[in-house]
């Protein structure tokens, strides 16, 4: 599928919608204290950069990068419309955002995700773009509902 992936705001009304959608899903999966999604209001903070996935101006996937200093980076934010899935979107944009990671000379790329079966397709592609299981980093505990995972992207300076 041929798409663009720009830098987009997540306010934006069909962004919006899109990110809802991604809040419901977490919180069908998830009990409250283990949804880790970012509304959209916290997807303006500074420390991330947000952006979607387009074809002919439609959005049909978005996902984040966030900024947690020392060297480290983490997904946030990760997903696609239903009718999309299966498409290669995901995947582009998990490249894109280990590009722009490395691009900003980060270290390592961590992620979050969910441990029940909805979130298998979401491990999958991550295991799929070199991401391996870790443990808990930044503010997260451990918590039977989370899985978390990284991705070394080596030193910097040896590049």
């Amino acid at each position: 599928m041929e798409g663009e992936i720009t830098v987009d705001d997540p306010r934006a009304a069909d962004v919006r919608a899109l990110l809802e959608r991604h809040l419901a899903f977490t919180a069908e999966h998830s009990p409250p204290e283990d949804v880790h999604a970012l509304d959209v209001e916290s997807l303006v903070d500074p420390t991330i950069t947000f952006v979607s996935y387009r074809v002919a101006g439609e959005v049909l996937g978005v996902g984040a990068l966030k900024d947690l200093g020392a060297g480290h980076g983490e997904l946030k934010s990760m997903h696609t419309a239903a009718a999309a899935r299966g498409r290669g979107v995901a995947g582009a944009i998990v490249e894109h955002l280990v590009a722009l990671a490395r691009g900003r000379g980060l270290a390592r790329l961590s992620l979050e995700t969910g441990t029940p079966e909805a979130f298998e397709p979401a491990r999958s592609l991550y295991a799929r773009h070199g991401f391996v299981e870790c443990g808990p980093f930044g503010d997260y505990g451990p918590s039977v509902y989370s899985t978390f995972m990284t991705l070394d992207l080596g030193d910097p300076l040896s590049r």
